[in-house]
């Protein structure tokens, strides 16, 4: 007996399948089919382990093919089936959630979350790349026929009896001339490495054949023969869905080679298992970044139920957070999802504050547990927990107690333990205390250096990102002032209210200043001359905290591109109390002071890698000048 009847769309039902698939990837048709298998073959195994199917379920694998000529895809399961009048319920009324009446009817059993769809819904998909959809099932219900729909697209369908003996169902689609692209072995193949590689059940893709060994021939040769076997293409039980105790650290490590088979080890990784007030099952991988901070994004794979949502989870994950690779998976997000949903939706901000939670947790664990081993991982994970300080309150009220600081003579300390480690010295006479700090050790070496006669520690912020965080560190601790070791000469670095003796006179130290402006001749510097220690340098070129600051932020595209533009406002600090200021005094020629002045000046440029071309060669030939003279 043949039925025929128009397929049940309104303008309720209908908006979800334009909302979700119209501007979807056409790829995720398969998923889609492949999701529904995957369901209708747990509501079976549900059934056995309750007592309500008590046939032989055998071989549970799922099987897709592929047909070029006749131009099909096929997706099979030995599943739950369906009736004819299932049909008409599940597939006829579009929308209408097979898996949602089927978790009503057994909502006070375990294991509801292994059922992943809603089967109607996800079905029409296959309508992106078919002209044509055809479906065989038989329902595992005793005395049930089997059945067989088949629908051209439109709103018409056909239901018939089928010819089938094993449970389950078969859904061939009759691929359309646009979509030629899918029946092709290395694009399906592709699709399902992407959406279903960890999905619970055994997926089935084409066979393989392999040569294995067959005895001894009659030359006593090893003999061998060609087996075929079926190409089971993904992994059922995924390390996330296993208990932690259950595994091993080479576990993780080669879990983490399936997910990126090129790179380099992770650091560590957290595990996440959370069932309340949210599901939530993953594992993050800390990669080694550096200072990288351009790094790769999108290394964190989404998941429902083992099914691939997507590697795009800002708003799942913390941002400061979204250099971590591997996976999450939570039955609370939906497997069709847009981005406006990830930003509302309640869920997903619970999701993304536990994660951060788990991070800070895991980071103390092992700042507590281990400090040196630590230590030796703080310059590859120190972007991640400054980043996470400076966009996160509670991050950082969890990580200012393991947060380090590193200093010049590699040696780190908490934010405590340097407060209490400069207190006693670096204090001006304000009160306030000074951290100094440099940005290229190699550069401003002769700072550093005049900071350490003093005493002085400073503290090595090299990061791409360190600009903000000093910015932020002042904001958070209480009189605490930082300053990069050039912005100043040492005696104002900290200024403790104590002067030098000065070896020039008043009007010397006047004619010095002279001298110095005919040799300068720069409208955007400030000159000073001060008496300062004697093995300080000659001249000190610096330029104030302030600007600095500024220009390193434009230079990171903090909205003031203009800062980039302007040149460079320094200050130029002459010691009259150098020997060769004294000297530059006693020459004959003024041609000789203006000479010696400003071989002074670009020797302190040149300090601070900022004298090149003309203004270099220049300096080379005065230099070998004044050496033969």
């Amino acid at each position: 007996m043949t039925e025929k009847g128009t397929i049940s769309i309104n303008a309720e039902n209908i908006f979800p399948i334009i909302k979700k698939f119209l501007y979807s990837d056409h790829e995720i048709f398969l998923r889609e089919l492949i999701s529904n298998a995957v369901d209708a073959t747990q509501k079976l195994k549900r059934l056995a382990s309750m007592g309500e199917f008590k046939g032989e379920m055998g071989d549970l694998t799922i099987e897709v093919s592929f047909n070029e000529k006749a131009k099909t895809i096929t997706v099979s399961d030995k599943g739950i089936g369906m009736t004819a009048e299932e049909i008409k319920k599940y597939i006829n009324q579009i929308a209408f959630s097979g898996a949602t009446e089927f978790l009503e009817k057994y909502h006070d059993k375990d294991d509801e979350q292994q059922i992943i769809g809603h089967f109607g819904l996800g079905f029409y998909s296959s309508f992106m790349v078919a002209d044509n959809v055809e479906i065989n099932t038989l329902s595992f219900e005793k005395k049930a026929e089997p059945a067989h729909w088949n629908c051209d697209g439109s709103t018409k369908f056909e239901i018939t009896k089928a010819v089938k003996k094993e449970l389950g169902t078969e859904v061939i689609l009759h691929i359309n001339d646009d979509s030629k692209e899918f029946l092709n072995e290395f694009r399906l193949k592709g699709i399902l490495d992407k959406y279903c590689k960890f999905l619970p059940v055994p997926i089935k893709f084409g066979t393989t054949t392999e040569q294995v060994p067959d005895g001894k021939d009659e030359k006593g040769k090893d003999k061998f023969k060609s087996v075929t076997k079926d190409r089971i293409i993904n992994n059922t039980s995924p390390l996330w869905t296993r208990q932690p105790s259950d595994l091993k650290d080479e576990d993780y490590l080669s879990f983490y080679k399936e997910l990126y088979p090129f790179s380099e080890d992770p650091l560590f990784w957290i595990h996440l298992n959370v069932d309340y007030p949210f599901n939530l099952t993953g594992v993050l991988y800390f990669p080694k970044v550096k200072n990288d901070f351009e790094l790769q994004k999108n290394k964190i794979q989404l998941y429902s139920r083992q099914v691939f949502i997507t590697d795009e989870v800002k708003d799942v994950v913390p941002e400061f957070l979204m250099m971590l690779h591997g996976v999450i998976d939570s039955p609370d997000i939906p497997l069709n999802i847009s981005r406006s949903f990830l930003q509302s939706d309640s869920n997903v901000k619970k999701i993304n504050g536990h994660i951060a939670k788990k991070v800070a947790d895991k980071l103390n664990d092992l700042f507590q547990g281990d400090r040196k081993n630590f230590e030796q991982k703080w310059d590859d994970i120190g972007l991640f927990v400054r980043y996470g300080m400076i966009s996160d309150e509670k991050f950082y009220d969890k990580a200012k107690d393991f947060a380090l600081l590193k200093n010049t003579d590699s040696k780190y300390f908490t934010l405590d333990e340097y407060k209490d480690q400069v207190k006693t010295i670096q204090i001006d006479k304000d009160k306030n205390l000074v951290y100094l700090y440099t940005t290229d050790s190699g550069k401003q070496d002769s700072y550093i250096q005049s900071a350490r006669k003093k005493s002085y520690d400073v503290l090595k912020f090299d990061g791409v990102l360190d600009n903000h965080y000093v910015n932020f560190l002042e904001q958070k601790l209480d009189k605490i002032q930082i300053r990069r070791v050039d912005s100043e000469t040492i005696d104002k670095l900290i200024d403790k209210d104590e002067k030098q003796e000065a070896v020039l006179s008043e009007a010397e130290i006047n004619k010095l200043k002279v001298i110095f402006e005919k040799a300068l001749d720069n409208a955007n510097s400030t000159l000073h001359v001060e008496s300062l220690a004697p093995d300080e340098l000659p001249v000190t070129i610096t330029q104030p905290e302030f600007m600095r600051r500024m220009k390193d932020m434009a230079a990171l595209g903090g909205g003031m591109a203009m800062m980039g533009k302007m040149p460079e406002q320094l200050n130029i600090t002459v010691n009259a109390n150098h020997p060769l200021s004294s000297k530059i005094l006693k020459a004959k020629k003024e041609e000789r002071k203006v000479e010696l002045a400003k071989q002074a000046y670009d020797l302190a440029l040149l300090s601070q890698n900022m004298l090149e071309g003309t203004e270099l060669t220049n300096f080379i030939k005065r230099s070998v000048d004044i050496a033969t003279n």
